[in-house]
């Protein structure tokens, strides 16, 4: 079979089944914890994984590529988000998207890409006066205040997919929630590289307070 003949999906084609991996990974995950998700749920044979973008021995896989579209794409389009660290994740404007219309989406990032084309280099940039500026320290004491009361009334399946995310942003691999414990926290697997090799560690999350200070210990 060559090449011409396998059905090898778009990047379009593979925008739904990317969202449901991403849902399948708790709400957030790396390039390759989504690559491996995805094509299971497309149930992709070997014969088409295996080909190589351009037919070059040792470049990334046809379906790679065209996944790396489909994740640039759905950035563009505003429901997914990525960190330096590579980890890829539903924005707020996604955590509700079950599932897109894939030509929208094309349509309306392309017109999006024409006019950055357009406006490009015609920016101006903001000046902020003096009587704009608040004070640092009250900022970050806000700041603070404001996170520590989202996360104390956050919902059970909200705060399970934010430690999937801060351990995965921490260089873990294959984070599994394998069940919830009865003091509000949860219990859970994941593996994290080291020079010689991997390690898979036990993980157990819970919130506790301490002199009315709140504390999330991992």
């Amino acid at each position: 079979m060559t090449r011409s003949t396998m059905k090898i999906p778009t990047y379009d084609q593979m925008m739904n089944p990317l969202i449901q991996a991403l849902r399948e990974l708790g709400g957030s995950g790396s390039v390759s914890e989504i690559y491996e998700e995805t094509i299971k749920i497309l149930d992709l044979p070997d014969e088409i994984l295996e080909i190589p973008h351009e037919n070059k021995e040792g470049s990334m896989s046809e379906v790679a590529y065209r996944l790396a579209w489909t994740r640039t794409y759905l950035r563009k389009y505003g429901i997914l988000e990525n960190s330096a660290r590579g980890i890829w994740a539903f924005t707020p404007t996604g955590q509700d998207v079950r599932e897109v219309d894939p030509s929208d989406v094309v349509k309306k990032v392309r017109e999006l890409i024409a006019k950055e084309k357009i406006t490009k280099g015609g920016g101006k940039k903001e000046i902020v006066s003096e009587d704009d500026s608040v004070d640092e320290t009250e900022d970050i004491e806000d700041w603070r205040i404001k996170l520590q009361n989202i996360l104390v009334n956050m919902k059970p399946d909200a705060f399970e997919r934010l430690v999937q995310r801060l351990l995965r942003e921490s260089g873990f691999i294959q984070v599994e929630v394998t069940g919830r414990s009865g003091d509000g926290g949860i219990d859970g697997k994941g593996i994290y590289r080291i020079k010689l090799g991997v390690k898979t560690e036990i993980i157990k999350v819970e919130s506790v307070t301490i002199d009315n200070d709140w504390f999330l210990r991992i």
